[in-house]
């Protein structure tokens, strides 16, 4: 085997796995697309013999790469090369930086997902709704959806709507938007053009808002994009989707729903929603769930869309742990 100088990536990174050994290597190949199983499934079944020294010599490269990813999460790119220099020296540092942005690419905008939502939305909510959904689409959908919420109600469509439609970015516009917000990663931008926002983007973030925010939006883009509206529509839950659960699956989720959050969710659902609930229940338990919203009295909506997005967050993580399965057509049928 040649010296750690002369491999490939693909080369090092089936080095680094088969030092792992199976079970921590299983663990990595889940986070891999197909393609890069293959080439590294093929070059692990080739690799006949490696030294101890390079094996030291690869992890101890990954281990530096890791180190100066995390700087640069923490602080930025000055940030890990300032710690990387004081660990491993100038050139050193300055090689694995090097080996780092050419291998994995760091998002623009990475160091605003350090900055506190309402900071960032005193610094941004001026700027043009273009801007905005530029930057948000960068961000996690937690803190996207806490800025989108903050937006005048006028913003917050057309904002989503901007997400939405966005396809490709020219990394000169990046860079500018960038250089705006002082960015310390301008440098790291990928020449290539940049695919970000999309209905996904914006499903997650509506996903995560207040249940205000999602319906003032949806409601505006169904009047002024109903096609959009309509798409992104498909790739939501609200709570009224319960509807769409099979027996089975609301009997799933109603286990782990507190009947409190419940008795207040079905306050505020119509009787369409309410029935299919209570018929899958105990008819114990439905008594005693109709008597808490009766002596409840009158409920705030706010208590109400609370109560229902705790449960629409409790369908969400059953679904994505396949636990049960949200029929919403177009392929979706469940063959039992």
């Amino acid at each position: 085997m040649a010296d750690k100088e002369t491999l490939s990536g693909v080369q090092k990174a089936a080095i680094l796995l088969i030092t792992l050994g199976p079970e921590k290597s299983a663990l990595v190949f889940k986070h891999l697309k197909e393609e890069e199983i293959e080439d590294l499934t093929l070059e692990i079944a080739n690799t006949k013999s490696v030294t101890p020294q390079v094996k030291e010599q690869v992890i101890n490269e990954f281990y530096e790469v890791c180190l100066a990813q995390q700087y640069i999460a923490e602080g930025g790119i000055g940030y890990a090369k300032e710690l990387l220099e004081k660990a491993l020296g100038n050139e050193k540092a300055m090689d694995v930086i090097g080996k780092l942005t050419a291998s994995l690419q760091v998002k623009p905008f990475e160091f605003v997902k350090k900055t506190d939502a309402s900071q960032l939305l005193n610094f941004i909510q001026d700027e043009h709704p273009q801007t905005i959904a530029l930057i948000l689409s960068y961000l996690s959908s937690g803190q996207a959806a806490s800025i989108l919420a903050s937006l005048t109600p006028e913003k917050q469509a057309d904002v989503a709507r901007r997400i939405a439609t966005m396809d490709r970015t020219s990394p000169d516009v990046i860079k500018e938007v960038e250089r705006v917000l002082e960015t310390k990663l301008s440098s790291l931008v990928n020449q290539d053009y940049t695919v970000i926002g999309g209905v996904d983007a914006v499903v997650d973030i509506l996903n995560t808002v207040d249940r205000g925010t999602e319906k003032h939006i949806m409601e505006t883009l169904e009047v002024e994009e109903p096609e959009l509206a309509d798409e992104i529509r498909k790739k939501m839950f609200v709570f009224e989707d319960i509807l769409l659960l099979d027996d089975r699956a609301i009997q799933r989720v109603l286990r782990d729903v507190d009947n409190n959050d419940l008795a207040i969710a079905c306050k505020g659902s119509n009787e369409e929603v309410q029935t299919r609930i209570f018929n899958n229940m105990s008819k114990r338990l439905a008594e005693m769930i109709k008597e808490d919203m009766e002596f409840m009295g009158p409920v705030r909506m706010k208590d109400v869309e609370e109560a229902q997005q705790k449960i629409v967050n409790i369908i969400r993580k059953l679904e994505d742990s396949a636990e049960i399965v949200i029929s919403r057509g177009g392929g979706d049928e469940v063959i039992v």
